[in-house]
């Protein structure tokens, strides 16, 4: 009965009215004063913070090396992005329940260890809405109390970016040292400290790239504070001293990587998943990763030749070295690569997890050809019958080992003070999981990570360009590219062209590695040839679009009205303009109208 009573409260906490009569709790409901007692009480009250901030699907966005059939507002860029009259992520209830719960666990609860635990809790994930909403805004109001209808700060200014990423640190730093560590806290559902450290790691590597790359000097900190702090928090987690954490590595480079996301219960990664959301086949709670990379009605999510000719050969040196890169058709460019490419996309000989039988690449389903298929389980079954719904029950990482190697070894060469041993304890592990040769320092600068259609055009920095190589083979689909591109101030990738797999011109490809043709092309306005069973079949300008009309690469997103990436504009989002109205002393984000 307690369970349904809390849920009924944590629905008025949202509710302010100004009429004081109604602000009286009635007699027969649990009062704010007698809630907030137990730890029980503190744990159901901070389960919905999980909920509420945990992204529950890292896989469904868009940026420069997944994209959808129709582009989101942040890939057409120019009139496309608008200014919304409410919503775009200006909200923040979620923000007052947090601080209900940090004023009344320290008034109304006895248990001193359970006050300190879920005190904790709670500035970790006030410390996650407020990092969410600094990279979507920039300044915002730091707000750390409960807010009433007739308290003034509800019409406060929007507070210095210094101070309010002063406070999520100072936030982290509390949940660091009070949450428990994943010796004692055994679910890897539950914030610990190893995920306060990963947060932490996430928070001041954006933060200091961002100032480094945008020239950003406020009074405060400087952006290699920010990067130190990355370092330290990532050092500290790396120790062990707040949590075994490891790779999930069973010497097996093939399926390793694929293994690892499409584990029913994050557990089964053994100590490489820091933090995760728990779905459930039992009680029917899922998500549509599976559907939304295999049916043709989830708005075609294709990855693009840029990431795919991102990835080394597999003795570790560069595809786009090799005479023909750019005109290699599917099965010779999938030879020999890093094994994380075919445990990303459908590569030659992909047999999904479950099945026997090798699965062709679909154009129907994937606009450029590049299949993903990170995070697809095997087919679930229910009742002895396939579920063609694509349901998927596999649980979702939101912080995992992998990610803070990555952080260190990037903050420690933004520094300038990456060495050998320092890509030896970070990069090199991930590589070694991948059955990739180690990185060494001192990279010459790969040209096509600079290529005004494939790079970066504010880094030339060798090592610094192979980390983000790194970063973007290691955490692709999983919500961390896009705002990369924003904290290198790479808003350019954002523009370049979206090219699939190439096709020379009228005639058969082979998807699968079996020497025979699985998609036939045949020229705009001719015959449909007659093909054997299971054969795709496109007309050029029409069913696909080619870069050279008759030849080329796929580019089926060419019609679309993208406009150029604003660079005094789109590196942040608006406030809503039903926001502006209602509080006069907020001021909009630059270049919005």
């Amino acid at each position: 009965m307690k369970k349904y009573i809390l849920l009924a409260f944590i629905g008025l906490l949202g509710l302010t009215s100004c009429d004081d009569t109604l602000d009286v709790t009635p007699r027969d409901k649990v009062g704010i004063d007698e809630y907030f007692r137990t730890s029980t009480d503190l744990e159901l009250f901070s389960n919905t913070f999980y909920n509420s901030l945990l992204d529950k699907k890292p896989y469904s966005y868009q940026d420069d090396h997944i994209v959808k059939q129709t582009l989101s507002s942040e890939l057409l860029c120019g009139s496309s992005r608008t200014v919304p009259a409410s919503g775009g992520g200006w909200t923040w209830t979620v923000l007052r329940k947090i601080n209900t719960l940090l004023e009344y666990a320290p008034k109304n609860c006895t248990d001193a260890d359970a006050v300190k635990k879920y005190t904790a809790v709670g500035r970790f994930f006030r410390a996650h809405f407020y990092f969410e909403k600094v990279k979507r805004f920039g300044d915002v109001p730091w707000v750390d109390r409960q807010l009433f209808s007739t308290d003034d700060k509800l019409y406060g200014a929007r507070d210095s970016r210094e101070l309010v990423m002063g406070k999520i640190i100072e936030d982290l730093d509390y949940a660091i040292e009070n949450l428990p560590s994943s010796s004692t806290e055994k679910s890897v559902y539950r914030v610990t400290q190893g995920a306060a450290l990963a947060l932490k790691s996430q928070v001041c590597l954006f933060e200091g790239t961002f100032r480094k790359y945008h020239g950003l000097s406020l009074d405060g900190h400087d952006y290699e504070w920010y990067l130190r702090q990355c370092v330290d928090a990532s050092e500290k987690l790396m120790s062990g001293a707040y949590g075994k954490y490891a790779l999930y590595n069973t010497g097996k480079p093939a399926q390793d990587y694929r293994d690892l996301f499409v584990f029913d219960q994050a557990s089964d990664s053994k100590t490489e998943v820091i933090l995760a959301v728990a779905y459930n086949v039992g009680l029917s709670i899922f998500h549509n990763a599976s559907a939304y990379c295999v049916l043709d009605n989830q708005g075609k999510p294709a990855v693009t030749r840029k990431l795919v000719s991102s990835y080394l050969m597999k003795d570790g040196s560069r595809f786009t070295d090799k005479v023909g890169w750019e005109t290699m058709q599917f099965a010779d460019e999938m030879k020999d690569r890093d094994p994380r490419l075919s445990q990303s996309i459908r590569g030659t000989g992909y047999i999904r997890v479950g099945e026997k039988s090798v699965e062709s690449a679909n154009l129907l389903v994937s606009s450029t050809g590049y299949q993903p298929i990170k995070f697809v389980t095997q087919k679930v079954h229910q009742n002895n019958e396939v579920d063609r719904s694509g349901r998927s029950y596999n649980d979702m990482p939101v912080y995992r080992y992998a990610e803070v190697l990555l952080n260190f070894a990037e903050a420690k060469a933004e520094l300038g003070e990456l060495s050998q041993g320092d890509l030896d304890k970070s990069v090199n592990l991930i590589r070694k999981r991948a059955g990739m040769p180690d990185m060494k320092t001192g990279n010459s600068v790969d040209p096509f990570l600079i290529s005004q259609d494939f790079g970066y055009s504010n880094c030339k920095d060798g090592d610094i360009l192979e980390i983000r190589r790194e970063r973007g083979i290691e955490l692709f689909m999983e919500h961390r590219r896009y705002y990369d591109l924003m904290r290198w101030k790479e808003g350019k990738c954002i523009n370049q062209p979206i090219y699939g797999i190439y096709v020379n011109g009228a005639g058969g490809i082979d998807f699968t590695g079996d020497g025979r043709e699985d998609v036939v092309f045949y020229s705009n306005g001719g015959s449909k040839p007659a093909v054997g069973a299971g054969v795709q079949t496109y007309e050029i300008g029409k069913d696909i679009i080619l870069s050279q009309d008759s030849k080329g690469y796929s580019c089926n997103h060419h019609t679309q009205d993208r406009k150029p990436f604003d660079e005094n504009r789109d590196y942040l989002y608006p406030i809503p303009t039903n926001e502006l109205s209602l509080n006069p002393n907020l001021t909009q984000n630059p270049g919005w109208k």
